[in-house]
């Protein structure tokens, strides 16, 4: 049985620069029922410089930090006690939270399905190594940011899922046509919206028609 949350050092700033202390790092909820690899997660967040604010054993306690800090990412384990993480996850992502990652010993289609749906951002395979954990948690944030940032145009809850749907083919078009990253090409479909006076689902529409056909969703 392991236990339910890792201590986080007390002392953990102490060690930061005047720099540093300026541009505040971005925070991160690790929950994670193995004790072990817990707190190789939460290791290898600070390397990166993020600030661990919560490292938690189940997902019950993965939703309360999540709504009490409101943190950058959360990184979660698919398998919990109590509350599992794709339940979690659709409590975070109901509540517009945070992005999460989730974490999985398995590879199926049909998990991967789940978490996606239930909100995950990104996933990871375990067993994993920092450079896989770390990109994913890059992807996660970025297409966070992407659906906030369109869902902020969009009351219409029917809507905006379609306009999600026709950005992410467009966005796929520019890196496959322009050579983009996705986000890239998310940047170049948003500034073409503000430069034109168009909505985001107005330049994804005019890319699917210039670079995909007729195929819209």
């Amino acid at each position: 049985m392991t236990d339910d949350t890792t201590p986080l050092p007390d002392d953990q700033q102490d060690f930061s620069s005047p720099d540093e202390e300026e541009t505040p790092r971005r925070t991160a909820v690790v929950a994670e029922d193995e004790s072990l690899i817990r707190m190789d997660i939460v290791e290898t967040l600070t390397e990166a410089g993020f600030e661990v604010v919560a490292a938690v054993g189940d997902g019950e306690s993965a939703v309360t930090k999540a709504r009490e800090l409101r943190p950058d990412v959360v990184v979660m384990d698919v398998k919990m006690p109590q509350v599992d993480g794709v339940t979690a996850a659709e409590r975070i992502g109901e509540d517009n939270l945070a992005p999460v990652v989730m974490l999985t010993a398995f590879s199926q289609a049909e998990l991967v399905e789940r978490a996606r749906d239930a909100g995950a951002m990104a996933y990871v395979v375990k067993p994993f190594t920092p450079a896989d954990l770390l990109p994913a948690i890059e992807i996660a944030i970025s297409r966070y940011q992407q659906i906030t940032q369109l869902e902020s145009e969009i009351a219409d809850l029917g809507e905006r899922f379609e306009t999600r749907k026709r950005v992410d083919r467009a966005k796929g078009l520019l890196q496959t046509n322009m050579g983009l990253s996705e986000p890239e090409a998310f940047r170049w479909i948003q500034k073409t919206s503000m430069d034109r006076r168009l909505t985001m689902r107005e330049v994804a529409d005019a890319v699917v028609d210039q670079l995909g056909g007729s195929g819209k969703d």
